[in-house]
């Protein structure tokens, strides 16, 4: 569980950063859904793991696999440069669109001037980001505002989804593990299926939801983190006593009632969240 706290959400965020770097942007959307794919089926095979392994093999084996997932990134996987080769391959080719519109950095260029520009590189993280930062970025773009609503609503009645319908089928309807595994699966094979490339090639105008953007990125990944932490807190409690004779009224799937209403709210603020100008003289 600490490995986890400290490991789960900023490996997905580092992944995604790791792909923006390594793939033009022409080829970004096919990248992003081929690596969610990938995630997803990770996912199932691991599922099948757990249905077929005792509980103490389970553990055991998905350790195995992580410290093997750290060796093979240690030595197969290269450091990346924040994309400066991208923009060098792109300038020497003559693609002026892969060179211009790189989501991690911006290059300074005078509109007075046609001399060339070198290749820019993020400037180094002095110190961790802090929460007047957050405040900041919060106040000042109503556009990030809402997708920190978004990010929040949503990771919380993800969350609390999956925490609520586990512990209500074990308390309703006596669920043993292999029955968590096959509805597991269902869910990880049809999440595997809707993330083949051709799929996430055809609809690129949603990449512009996954791409990383630095500090931004971070704070929204602490968003979502946060949200996490809270929805069980919330939902497994909220579960508990509407499946309890001491129930206020008689709704015994309200705590799944309530987290669907939360991702409602996070599809309502999207639907309402429009692309907001960038201003050049801006932080």
């Amino acid at each position: 569980m600490l490995t986890a706290m400290v490991a789960e959400g900023s490996m997905q965020c580092l992944s995604l950063a790791y792909v923006a770097d390594k793939v033009p942007p022409s080829r970004r959307a096919a990248a992003f859904g081929v690596f969610s794919g990938v995630c997803l089926a990770g996912f199932v095979a691991g599922t099948v793991a757990a249905r077929l392994l005792t509980v103490q093999s389970t553990f055991q084996v998905a350790a195995v696999a992580a410290v093997a997932a750290a060796v093979y990134m240690r030595a197969f996987v290269k450091e990346t440069d924040g994309g400066a080769s991208l923009l060098r391959a792109a300038a020497a080719a003559g693609d002026e669109e892969n060179s211009s519109s790189h989501p991690l950095c911006v290059p300074s260029r005078s509109s007075s001037s046609n001399e060339d520009v070198a290749p820019p590189t993020l400037p180094p993280l002095r110190k961790a980001l802090s929460l007047s930062d957050m405040a900041d970025l919060l106040t000042t773009s109503s556009t990030f505002s809402r997708e920190a609503l978004v990010i929040f609503f949503y990771s919380l009645g993800e969350t609390g989804l999956q925490t609520a319908i586990l512990y209500f089928l074990k308390a309703q309807f006596h669920y043993s593990k292999n029955q968590y595994a096959n509805l597991l699966l269902v869910i990880g094979i049809a999440g595997s299926l809707s993330q083949v490339p051709y799929l996430g090639a055809s609809f690129v105008i949603i990449s512009i939801l996954v791409n990383p953007c630095g500090m931004v990125q971070g704070c929204l990944t602490g968003i979502s983190s946060t949200a996490n932490v809270i929805s069980p807190i919330v939902f497994t409690p909220l579960t508990a006593w509407f499946l309890s004779e001491t129930a206020p009224f008689n709704f015994r799937g309200f705590s799944l009632a309530c987290a669907g209403f939360a991702m409602f709210i996070a599809l309502t603020v999207s639907i309402n969240m429009r692309p907001a100008e960038l201003q050049p003289d801006s932080k």
